[in-house]
């Protein structure tokens, strides 16, 4: 995406929604890059009798989309300063996710551009499954 600059970012602007539909496959290279290996997120019949229908999304593959979807948004120039999300629902393979955020606040601190979002992953019933909030630094024009 084109950089975007400070200037440019308004307080209630929404950033551009990133859609991903994790696999099983997905759950299996993420489990060998991360090293998560927990049962719940391969194994069907461990996860029936945790009364899951499926196995589950990884809540950090879920965090690492927010990742992506702030860095694809801030551009090369950006700087994403701080992040945290909570766990509050379970996604399984082959649903469509949203990844959304919304800018909450803009200031300039320290000599930074700084701008705080609320991110969230959004399940295909529209529930918000993993919230979050972040703090990034644009460039200036």
């Amino acid at each position: 995406m084109a950089q975007v600059y400070y200037e440019d970012v308004q307080e209630g602007s929404d950033i551009p929604t990133l859609e991903k539909t994790p696999t099983t496959r997905t759950l299996v290279m993420w489990a060998g890059a991360s090293g998560d290996f927990f049962e719940l997120h391969y194994d069907k019949e461990f996860a029936a009798t945790l009364g899951f229908p499926s196995v589950i999304v990884h809540g950090r593959l879920e965090a690492a989309y927010l990742t992506q979807l702030l860095t694809d948004w801030i551009g090369e120039k950006g700087e994403v300063k701080k992040m945290s999300v909570q766990y509050r629902g379970n996604a399984f393979p082959g649903q469509k996710l949203l990844c959304k955020g919304k800018v909450t606040k803009k200031y300039v601190q320290d000599g930074q551009n700084l701008v705080e979002a609320e991110i969230w992953v959004e399940n295909p019933e529209g529930k918000r499954i993993t919230p979050g909030t972040a703090v990034i630094a644009l460039p200036s024009k």
